[in-house]
């Protein structure tokens, strides 16, 4: 038999190397190559292809009667928002996030569920013995009859014990745990993620059953293992949140059956993680009285409004020092525009100040409207005046110091309402909209300045 030549995969971009090397050449990445079993090629696999001894597949027109897949709710609202109304039977869905996060938590009470409605479901566990996971449901209020564990890594032998039980869902915790034994190599490197997985999801495809993988995060806080992993799937989801903080935020990456851009939002307790009915207020502290450099800004993850607290504060600097900038939550490259366009275009110096800006509550903000909100929050802090403790902010700022309507400016404008703010600064575009808060408008950043300077 001929010996399998060595290849290496970057775990990156996924590109294969005949050697190691540093950098992986197709995407730049550095220490990304890992080594993997490359296919055995004998004289006989070298004269013959694929192209004949095969069975014909089976053809389906574009505009056949093909029911529509059918999902399954997962009992918990906030997740099934996230996945874009539940799990789908036949799907495979990998969920990761940094360790002690609360994923095994989030699906042992979501299998819980599921079993509660009467329906099997199969929970491995590869990480924790079933007696640790029977403890973790006992204190989580988890009994359902049809819920059974098991503690298993071998991929032959639980895809033995799935085609006799006929589950409606699994949940592997978690893949990097699995291993085949027809591939070389020790649980959780290339070769056994890619082929664990491509089995659990032949299974799930075959029978109907939906599979939910727990994949490991690296350090930078991407899926750990092959980047084909998260191609493989339907549905990637990554559990995003600081332990220090209670709340959690669960957000699609990839959706192929629904869009990525809704959240779900937990919060994390003794008794496991619990829905937030309303986000906003995790992310707010005590508006009671007006603060120099903080500002309110109504962000948007999908069609659900949040209001966050940015929160900004400059410090005076001897002639001669280098002023630090710290971003906590937002894009530092972004903030060094908002500077450069109240500098170039407000007259305003932040050259001799440190500047620190900081979303409350661990959030992080990557919606563009948030431009209008920071810009207010640093004149507020480098002017000492604070912005009226009832107002909120939001718009996109232009390198030249025009102001650019966001969507869905409705939206957050109701969200502000109902949560007792009266005010709204933005673009005068947008200011026409009829709302119960009292809008006041601007063409550009300038005006914004003036008016939070009272000149």
């Amino acid at each position: 038999m001929a010996k399998p030549k060595k290849q290496y995969v970057c775990q990156a971009c996924g590109a294969v190397s005949p050697r190691w090397q540093g950098q992986c050449g197709d995407c730049g990445d550095w220490n990304s190559l890992v080594e993997d079993a490359a296919q055995v090629v004998t004289p006989f696999t070298a004269k013959h292809d694929l192209r004949g001894g095969g069975r014909r597949v089976e053809l389906v027109g574009l505009n056949a009667e093909v029911a529509l897949p059918a999902r399954a709710s997962t009992g918990i609202a906030e997740l099934d928002r996230a996945q874009g109304g539940g799990l789908v039977a036949g799907s495979a869905t990998l969920i990761g996030g940094d360790p002690g996060i609360g994923k095994s938590t989030l699906l042992l009470q979501a299998a819980g569920r599921i079993a509660g409605q009467g329906m099997p479901v199969v929970y491995v566990s590869g990480e924790e013995a079933a007696d640790q996971v029977r403890l973790r449901a006992r204190r989580l209020g988890v009994t359902a009859p049809t819920l059974q564990l098991a503690a298993a890594t071998s991929v032959r032998d639980i895809l033995t014990t799935l085609a006799e039980e006929r589950p409606a869902l699994v949940v592997i915790d978690s893949i990097q745990t699995m291993y085949s034994d027809m591939i070389e190599g020790a649980p959780g490197t290339v070769s056994q993620v890619r082929s664990s997985a491509h089995e659990l999801i032949r299974f799930a495809k075959e029978t109907g059953a939906a599979l939910v993988l727990v994949g490991h995060v690296t350090k930078e806080g991407s899926l750990a293992g092959p980047r084909v992993l998260e191609h493989m799937v339907d549905t990637v989801l990554s559990f995003e949140g600081e332990r220090s903080h209670q709340y959690r935020i669960l957000r699609a990456t990839k959706n192929r059956f629904g869009g990525t851009d809704e959240i779900g939002v937990f919060a994390m307790g003794e008794e496991g993680l619990s829905e937030v009915a309303n986000p906003s207020a995790l992310f707010l502290t005590d508006r009671g009285e007006a603060v120099p450099g903080s500002v309110v800004f109504p962000a948007l993850e999908g069609t659900r409004p949040v209001l966050v607290e940015i929160q900004a504060l400059t410090v005076r600097l001897a002639s001669g020092a280098t002023p630090r900038r710290a971003v906590v939550g937002w894009d530092s490259g972004r903030l060094a525009m908002i500077l450069a366009v109240l500098e170039a275009r407000c007259g305003l110096s932040f050259s001799t100040a440190e500047v620190y800006l900081n979303i409350a509550g661990g959030y992080r903000v990557s919606d563009p409207a948030a431009d209008l909100a920071v810009a207010a929050a640093l004149v507020s802090a480098l002017s000492e005046r604070p912005v009226p403790a009832d107002s909120v902010a939001f718009g996109e700022v232009a390198l030249s110091g025009a102001l650019r309507p966001v969507a869905h400016a409705g939206l957050r404008l109701k969200e502000a309402a109902k949560l007792g703010f009266e005010r709204a600064l933005l673009p005068a575009s947008v200011a026409d909209e009829k709302g119960a808060l009292c809008l006041t408008g601007f063409r550009g950043l300038r005006e914004m300045v003036d008016h939070l300077l009272g000149r």
